[in-house]
């Protein structure tokens, strides 16, 4: 992994795609719900992100169907982290990702970012200089809904994380089992 000038702590940024939402008629993008799967998916997220270290801090899209997702998530943990529902989520670009990303404390080791496509794509595709076994060609194929992507880097604090900065470490779609 490439070191940035200075090296620092080893740090991590977990990426999770909301759960599979619905499209009820009527109802705006902001405001729409998980769907069924959705609603097995997230915590199937939630259990998977266990298995590794668990995050300091969550930043979470305000839209209805990433809060939701963060929520079924993080109740498969014992202690989850402080969450901050940030509006510049929803929607956004590399550029708005990194700018919020940016402004976490440096005393956050793991960060869970929890958001949308194509910005959580771009953004793990733009940050990583390189993948452990084929983890970013399968990111490059599809990030569907759920996907969850850790990317782990070394600095002193979150400014220092840059384009080709990091190793994608593990990319994993958890699907949680329908009943029946």
């Amino acid at each position: 992994m490439r070191r940035p000038a200075g090296g620092g702590p080893l740090r991590r940024l977990v990426v999770l795609r909301h759960a599979k939402s619905a499209r009820p008629e009527g109802v705006e993008d902001h405001r729409r719900p998980l769907a069924p799967r959705g609603l097995r998916d997230a915590p199937a997220a939630g259990r998977a992100l266990a298995a590794g270290p668990l995050p300091d801090l969550a930043l979470c899209s305000t839209a209805v169907r990433a809060r939701r997702t963060w929520e079924l998530a993080s109740a498969e943990w014992a202690t989850p982290p402080p969450v901050r529902y940030d509006r510049r989520l929803y929607a956004a670009g590399v550029p708005e990702l990194l700018e919020v990303v940016r402004e976490v404390p440096a005393q956050v080791r793991t960060l869970l970012l929890v958001g949308h496509n194509p910005g959580l794509e771009d953004l793990v595709l733009a940050l990583a200089a390189d993948g452990l076994d084929d983890t970013l060609d399968r990111v490059r194929t599809k990030f569907p809904t759920s996907a969850c992507a850790v990317l782990a880097w070394h600095g002193t604090g979150w400014p220092d994380l840059g384009p080709g900065g990091a190793l994608l470490i593990s990319f994993t779609v958890p699907r949680g089992r329908k009943r029946g």
